[in-house]
């Protein structure tokens, strides 16, 4: 249990760092950022305050899509993560501008922090706890409409991104760059990862066939 909370402790860490620097890269952030950052500008307090809440609701209507009971175990890796963003953002990130630095360190920011996401994504998804509601919502869509993954998670981030445009947002090539290549990173670096975290589980478990 140890080994698999710090897993997944790390995969929280590394990814939220990657969602501080793309939006400390000035370039537009995430979609689901972009959202919780418009909200911010409108009606104060964190954009991790409003990352919980609006997980929050988002159990519920995860529940209403698959016709189940809420997942109140959604609970506990939003609460995690609210206060994981904040730290990066509030506190490593407090005095960081990169407004005025050249594009192409912007760009380089932009693109560590999508591989860092996807990395972090990677590794937070091994130890099979449970998920926050925003990364069980794509799951949710294309199950009730009997889309494929691709489809439902493209389905939600036209439809946030929209929302994040009507409250303004910042959605730019940093909104645009996640929803193009953030699917083959995590692809790439679960494949990878995933026989690593199970050569040093200390239980000795063995990888099973399918992803050796």
């Amino acid at each position: 249990m140890l080994y698999r909370s710090v897993v997944y402790l790390l995969g929280m860490l590394i990814n939220f760092f990657g969602v501080a620097l793309l939006i400390n890269a000035t370039l537009g952030a995430g979609f689901w950022t972009a959202f919780f950052i418009g909200v911010n500008e409108h009606l104060g307090f964190t954009v991790g305050f409003w990352y919980a809440a609006f997980q929050l609701i988002i159990i519920f209507v995860n529940a209403q899509l698959m016709k189940q009971r809420p997942e109140h175990r959604a609970v506990i890796p939003v609460f995690m993560e609210s206060l994981i963003l904040d730290f990066w953002l509030e506190v490593v990130f407090s005095n960081v501008d990169l407004s005025t630095a050249p594009y192409v360190l912007q760009v380089m920011a932009l693109l560590t922090g999508v591989a860092l996401i996807g990395l972090g994504v990677a590794i937070y998804i091994l130890p099979q706890f449970p998920r926050a509601p925003v990364d069980q919502l794509f799951l949710a869509v294309s199950a009730r409409f009997k889309l494929s993954i691709q489809a439902g998670q493209t389905a939600v981030a036209v439809f946030m991104t929209s929302l994040a445009l009507i409250i303004g947002g910042p959605v730019g090539l940093g909104t645009i760059a996640p929803m193009l290549f953030l699917g083959p990173v995590i692809q790439f670096c679960y494949t990878r990862a995933y026989p690593l975290y199970y050569k040093l589980d200390p239980r000795g478990s063995a990888v099973p066939d399918e992803v050796v």
